[in-house]
């Protein structure tokens, strides 16, 4: 299957690819853009972007070449580790801000992909799980305020929007439950559905947005603006960066694993130039920080599917897509409380895949166990108590405000300090036993 797959099938393959991630493509650009008070002609405009920046993103990696590409059948997405980061820099600073970092940082990957790839044996599964599962449990209270309808909602926490949320929930459940294969992989994307479609009875939808979005726009360079350079955000972006690199190749040698292919540090640097290029792409489009796609990861895995043809009609697909706001713009036609249901089921299931990742931890050693502690308490500790770091300069307060951040950076601290005191332990007895022997 893998020489003799034809145009036809792998175009209906790579839809299939699309659909699983496009659930996660489209709902963070509407929380991302809700939460900046974006109007629904910019919402609109941002999800389309953000559709056709996957696509090229996807397509960067696919075209493997001496510079940049690893190769393997990855989808790119945007990256739910950049939402609250993304979010508060926006109220501080700006969104042409958050550009300018975000533009910074993919500068910064692609100059340094050489060096990252050689220090990637820094980042052991104790760092990679622990910091996926903080990025879930950071982003499930988001989630639970869209299920109560928005945390700016005048009818927070409404029986009508339990009521949405709960079954729209409640019809993922079910056809995760006694749906199979393709069915399975585009769950979310059918609950958001079914949910707006009850949603309708309750409260008639507002077309108007769709009525005057277009048929065709082109991307535009800078839409929101002139990207600023501030150092907070660009700080920020850059540990977000890194984190997203973290990600990734969990991914990468995941897939590297199912395609029975052995990855040298040269693949993970053109795989991680070339999510940088996808970061440039993302800041000079004003759209986000892109990053492999986990449930595309899964999909090739139980699909059986490794043809690079799949994932670049995928990613083709997903141009396509976002050269047509009025598709887009049918997205700005979900509820809050819609989107609440089916998010907080992907943050939680980002949770599992963290704890998943520590199942190959060594969990007899006590300094994994403290990384793993600390880590997660201050990560969720922080997005719960956001004004932990209110008394401190607000460059402070905003850089490690974020449960993310923090969180991420604990464990990797964390993993170079105690892994280094391990070392010099165990140096400490082998010079011992050698000086006895010696005796």
């Amino acid at each position: 299957m893998k020489n003799q797959l034809s145009h036809s099938k792998a175009v209906s393959l790579g839809l299939q690819h699309v659909l699983a991630m496009y659930a996660g493509a489209m709902l963070v650009p509407i929380i991302v853009g809700g939460a900046l008070g974006l109007s629904p002609t910019q919402l609109a405009y941002l999800i389309a972007i953000d559709l056709s920046t996957c696509g090229l993103a996807t397509l960067l990696q696919m075209w493997r070449n001496k510079y940049f590409g690893i190769g393997l059948p990855v989808v790119l997405g945007t990256s739910f580790v950049s939402v609250t980061p993304m979010i508060t820099l926006g109220k501080e600073y700006g969104i042409t801000s958050i550009y300018g970092a975000i533009i910074v940082t993919g500068l910064v990957i692609v100059l340094f992909a050489k060096y990252f790839s050689h220090i990637i044996k820094l980042f052991p599964p104790v760092v990679t799980g622990t910091v996926v599962m903080i990025i879930g449990l950071s982003l499930i209270p988001t989630g639970v305020k869209n299920m109560a309808g928005g945390a700016s909602s005048p009818h927070f926490g409404s029986a009508q929007n339990l009521i949405l949320s709960i079954a729209t929930l409640g019809i993922i459940l079910i056809i995760q439950y006694f749906g199979k294969g393709f069915w399975r992989s585009i769950a979310v994307l059918v609950g958001i559905f079914v949910g707006t479609v009850i949603s309708s009875f309750m409260n008639p939808l507002n077309f108007t947005t769709v009525k005057e979005a277009s048929w065709a726009h082109f991307p535009t360079p800078f839409f929101f603006g002139i990207p600023q350079f501030d150092i907070v955000p660009i700080i920020t972006m850059l540990i977000v960066g890194i984190v997203i690199m973290i990600e990734s190749t969990g991914a990468f040698l995941a897939l590297g694993d199912i395609t029975n292919k052995k990855l040298t540090p040269q693949d993970f640097e053109k795989g991680y130039r070339a999510e940088g290029l996808a970061f440039m792409l993302g800041g000079i489009f004003n759209a986000f920080p892109y990053s492999t796609f986990a449930q595309n990861v899964g999909l090739v895995q139980m699909s059986g599917v490794r043809n690079r043809k799949v994932t670049i009609a995928a990613g083709l697909i997903l141009v396509l897509l976002g050269l047509v706001p009025k598709i887009a713009a049918l997205a700005t036609l979900i509820p809050t409380a819609v989107l609440g249901g089916a998010t907080v089921v992907m943050f939680g299931m980002i949770v599992s895949s963290g704890i998943k990742m520590l199942t190959t931890v060594d969990f007899t050693n006590q300094n994994n166990l403290l990384i793993i502690a600390i880590s997660i308490s201050l990560g969720l500790g922080t997005t719960v108590v956001p004004e932990l770091f209110s008394s401190l300069p607000s460059f402070i307060k905003t850089l490690f405000g974020d449960g993310i951040i923090t969180g991420s950076l604990a464990a990797m601290l964390l993993n170079l300090l105690l892994s280094h005191k391990e070392k010099s332990v165990e140096t400490s007895k082998d010079i011992s036993l050698a000086s006895q022997g010696g005796n």
